[in-house]
């Protein structure tokens, strides 16, 4: 007798967005695989890989370590559990931070030609920005023009990827409690490449072996990611792009429209996306789109490039990670154009069921079954119009008993740059340090990160914020926990009735909400900045605040690159999703206890996004009393300890 097919789980159990069970439901409806499905078919995944401890680094293996004594405990090399584990991660941070670095060094390309007058589509938006940062990098301003600031920013800021440099130039916005640390340490980052090569180095068979050697650079290579390439890709973004301001959107899949060509931009680097909204605008293709029967061209945003958009120009965002095949299975989406990063192989596939069209755009990131068009930003502008008329011409494909559009738009709000909250403050971080000071705020947490297809899509983002908020703790959001917490309504001035009396208190006087959606990524650089603005105003370290940082549902190499250097910068990190490091109890043990003495924060690990909250709720409140600050009121706590933490 043959046995019975396991029944695949019921969607409730793999999302909490509505618009995401529909699809799923459908997916399965009519046979097509999404992310979930193939995660299944992967199951049981190998307990060496999820434990840190198998090592492919070499052609003498691979090799694995028996994390529980029985088999082998050493490599053929001769490496154990610890520098295995500690190899694997430090390739994770280097690759997690090259993706980053990688990102900005394209907007600095692009940057410099147009300082030089060589690109369409492009210029600088922020001049007081602009400005700004030719002063921190000792670039003169008086008598010139933006023109010829901006090619002397563009050549300083290229010194930091490469090798002659004792330290990148953006350091001096840290503490110099926190530099002089990083300097005693040996880990102050030189230059944005050379930490991501020297790692490669390391890691290679028969150069470091001491696991505390390689994870202490693991720290430099992220801090050149933190400090260096992402920074620089925040910062000329804001430039070029205009930096954001507060503004309303919209997200969900129901902010597609049946009556639109629909397009939607996914991926993480808005060069090209920022010239397909003015494409999108161009008289010539609206009347191209009339003439093809629709009312007019409506983009929508996925992933980082659509929080980039939505930051600056109040793009509706569709979704998230996860919601990338799912968007497609509408029927409605007519193209959807990538550059790189967190996109899916799988979305050329989901694709052919239907007219959709994915357009790929960058040649380092090329799809098969993609149709490729080359970005090019000396003709930026041009490429962009050709985009939007493959849009176009892709809807006249569409079946309309195809459409399966669900659920309206929820509000949001986003835009919340450094700048912004400095100015709702007034311009001097001080009342927020009165708010803090008074207890009104009891801290802050940015709870960032991407969706994993392990956990249930969205739940820990929104679980974890809504505990935070409750009890008066400020939420910092960027990347795909900004869209989690749109889509659950945490994100528009009204979610302060969401909060405790002292934050509802403050986020009503500033009409705010109290999650504040920072932008993508890359964009976690605002919350660092912003966390040591508030530290040289105190005249403290960063790890002295009540600052915490959280990842719950994170899953790529990026993320790993970001928490360290969150937590190398000062501010302790609770990851919901368990990185593979377990085959090594000595490196448990320095990532989550003994770095905190080395540089005053560390990393936790606590999937239930119930117990995170306590554990945050726990950490700020030993801040509080270092600063001598008021403790919490007992009494007033919301969120009780669980029983069996």
């Amino acid at each position: 007798m043959s046995a019975t097919k396991p029944q695949p789980p019921e969607s409730s159990s793999l999302t909490i967005g509505a618009d995401a069970k529909a699809m799923i439901e459908r997916a399965r409806d009519e046979g097509v695989t999404t992310v979930w499905d193939r995660l299944r078919a992967q199951l049981p995944q190998c307990g060496y890989c999820s434990m840190g401890v198998s090592c492919t680094n070499c052609s003498m293996g691979p090799c694995r370590i028996d994390p529980f004594g029985e088999g082998p405990q050493r490599g053929v090399c001769g490496a154990d559990a610890d520098i295995i584990v500690a190899r694997n991660l430090g390739r994770a941070i280097a690759a997690g931070a090259s993706a980053h670095s990688d990102h900005g060094r394209d907007i600095l390309e692009v940057f410099a030609a147009t300082a030089e007058e060589e690109t369409t589509g492009y210029e600088i938006r922020d001049e007081a920005k602009l400005r700004g940062l030719a002063e921190e990098l000792g670039v003169a301003t008086d008598g010139r023009s933006n023109q010829e600031i901006a090619r002397d920013v563009a050549e300083a800021m290229m010194e930091d990827f490469g090798t002659r440099k004792d330290a990148i130039a953006m350091l001096d916005r840290v503490p110099e409690t926190r530099r002089e640390l990083w300097q005693q340490l040996g880990i102050t980052p030189r230059g944005i490449d050379r930490e991501n090569v020297e790692m490669l180095h390391r890691t290679h068979m028969g150069v470091d072996n001491d696991y505390t050697n390689i994870l202490l650079h693991g720290l430099r290579a992220s801090l050149s990611d933190g400090w260096g390439g992402s920074l620089v890709a925040t910062e000329l973004s804001d430039v070029m792009f205009g930096t954001p301001q507060p503004l309303m959107s919209k997200v969900n899949l129901g902010v597609l429209d049946e009556a639109q060509v629909n397009i939607a931009l996914h991926g993480h680097n808005p060069l090209l996306s920022d010239v397909i909204v003015q494409a999108a605008q161009d008289e010539e293709l609206v009347a191209l789109a009339k003439e093809k029967g629709a009312a007019g061209i409506n983009l929508v945003g996925l992933c980082c490039t659509g929080n980039e958009l939505q930051m600056r120009r109040g793009i509706p965002m569709a979704g998230n990670h996860l919601m990338q095949e799912l968007i497609i299975m509408t029927g409605a989406l007519d193209a959807m154009v990538v550059d790189y990063q967190c996109i899916m192989p799988s979305v050329t596939d989901v694709a052919k069921c239907f007219h959709t069209e994915v357009i790929s755009t960058a040649d380092k990131a090329k799809f098969p079954g993609a149709t490729h068009i080359s970005f090019d930003p000396h003709r930026g502008l041009e490429v962009g119009r050709e985009i939007v008329r493959r849009g176009i011409m892709a809807y006249g494909n569409r079946n309309p008993d195809r459409v399966r559009l669900t659920g309206e738009p929820v509000e949001m709000m986003a835009g919340f740059s450094v700048e912004a909250i400095l100015g709702a403050l007034g311009g001097t971080p001080q009342p927020l340090v009165d708010a803090i000071v008074a207890g009104k705020i009891r801290g802050a947490v940015g709870v960032v990160g991407c969706n994993n297809p392990k956990v249930k899509q969205d739940y820990a983002h929104v679980t974890l914020t809504r505990r935070l908020i409750e009890n008066d703790i400020l939420v910092l959001v960027t990347g795909c926990s900004a869209v989690a917490n749109g889509k659950a309504g945490q994100m528009v001035p009204e979610a302060a009735e969401m909060a405790g009396d002292g934050l509802r208190e403050v986020c009503q006087a500033l009409g705010i909400p109290p999650v504040l959606h920072m932008g993508s990524c890359v964009d976690n650089t605002r919350i660092i900045v912003l966390a040591a603005a508030l530290a040289n105003h105190l005249g403290v370290d960063v790890s002295q605040l009540p600052l915490a940082g959280a990842a719950p549902e994170w899953y790529s190499e990026k993320a790993i690159s970001i928490g360290a250097y969150v937590v190398a910068s000062g501010i302790s990190t609770v990851l919901g999703v368990q990185p593979p490091i377990f085959g090594s109890l000595n490196v448990v043990k320095l990532l989550a206890e003994d770095l905190d003495g080395v540089v005053g924060a560390k990393f936790a690990v606590e999937p239930d996004p119930e117990r995170a909250a306590v554990w945050i709720r726990k950490h700020l409140e030993a801040k509080r009393k270092g600063l001598g600050l008021p403790a919490y009121d007992l009494e007033t706590i919301k969120v009780e300890e669980p029983a069996h933490a």
